[in-house]
C-alpha cells in the first residue's frame, strides 16, 4: 500500500505577520517555515501505522507545491520518516490552483490513500483536499479524527456535532485530517535528518491554470482598545458599557 501526503510550507505560528509597505504582499522577511500542523499530524499517524506489525503500508510520499525556498520543509518530512517526496515547481495561489497542481501531478502515481490536512495555517481554506479527490473522481472523508488500515479498508473516525461517525471505504481514496488523528507531531532525529539527505525529491513541472482568485491588498487587524476598568461595585456602569458601547448585551 501506498500513501501520499499533501503538505504545505506555512509560516511558524509564533510568527508576526506583517505587510509589505504598498500592502501588495506579505513581507517574508525572517520568517521561519515549518510543515502545515495538519500536515505533520497526519506524517505521525500513517508513520506509527507503518510501524504497526504487519503492516501493509509499503512506501509514504509527500507532496508540496512550492519553489525551492519550499524544500528545507520538504527534508523535514523526509527526516521525520517519509520515504520520497514530489515538489511541483511553482508557488502556490489559491485552493484551487493548489489542488490542480496536486491532481495533475498524481495523475500518473499510484497512490492507495492520499491524505491531506483539513485547513493550512495561513489561509486557513478548507477546500483543498475536497477539490483534489473531485478533480481526481476519488471517493473522499473530510474532518477524520481517527484512521486505520483493515487489509484493502479504511477505517476512519469523522467528527459530527455531538459525536462522530465510523467510516469504512476502500482503496483508492482521499482521507482530509483535522486535529486528533495524531496526539503530538513526530520530532526528526539526528539519523533521520542524515538521511533525508539521500532520500529521493522529485521536482515537476508546474501545470498551466491560472488562479482563480488573486489576493488585491494586505492589512493589518485594528489596534485594540486600551482596557476600560470598572469599580466591582458599579454594576451600573457596567452595563452600560457592555450595552451602549461594547453592544454585546
Amino acid at each position: 500500500m501506498k500513501i501520499l501526503i499533501c503538505i504545505s510550507s506555512v509560516p511558524d505560528t509564533t510568527t508576526k505577520i506583517k505587510p509589505t509597505g504598498d500592502g501588495k504582499a506579505i513581507d517574508l522577511a525572517n520568517v521561519q517555515w515549518i510543515i502545515n500542523p495538519w500536515d505533520e499530524l497526519a506524517l505521525t499517524r500513517v508513520l506509527e501505522l507503518k510501524e504497526q506489525p504487519n503492516s501493509k503500508i509499503e512506501k509514504i510520499t509527500v507532496l508540496t507545491v512550492g519553489g525551492r525556498n519550499a524544500e528545507p520543509t520538504i527534508r523535514k518530512a523526509l527526516a521525520i520518516g517519509a520515504d520520497d517526496a514530489i515538489r511541483v515547481d511553482t508557488e502556490p495561489g489559491d485552493n484551487y490552483f493548489t489542488a490542480f497542481q496536486i491532481a495533475q501531478a498524481l495523475k500518473n502515481y499510484d497512490s492507495d490513500i492520499i491524505i491531506c490536512g483539513i485547513e493550512s495555517s495561513d489561509y486557513n481554506g478548507s477546500s483543498t483536499g475536497s477539490m483534489i479527490a473531485e478533480m481526481m473522481d476519488l471517493p473522499s472523508v473530510s474532518s477524520v479524527s481517527k484512521l486505520e488500515i483493515e487489509s484493502d479498508t479504511v477505517k476512519m473516525n469523522r467528527e459530527i456535532s455531538g459525536g462522530f461517525e465510523v467510516i469504512e471505504m476502500p482503496t483508492p481514496m482521499v482521507a482530509i485530517v483535522q486535529k486528533g488523528i495524531a496526539i503530538e507531531p513526530r520530532i526528526p532525529s539526528m539519523r533521520g535528518i542524515m538521511m533525508a539527505r539521500s532520500k529521493p525529491l522529485q521536482v515537476v513541472e508546474s501545470a498551466d491554470v491560472k488562479p482563480l482568485t488573486v489576493f488585491c491588498s494586505y492589512t493589518l487587524p485594528s489596534p485594540k482598545a486600551a482596557c476600560k476598568m470598572v469599580d466591582a461595585e458599579n454594576m451600573e456602569e457596567l452595563v452600560n458599557l457592555l450595552h451602549n458601547e461594547a453592544k454585546i448585551i
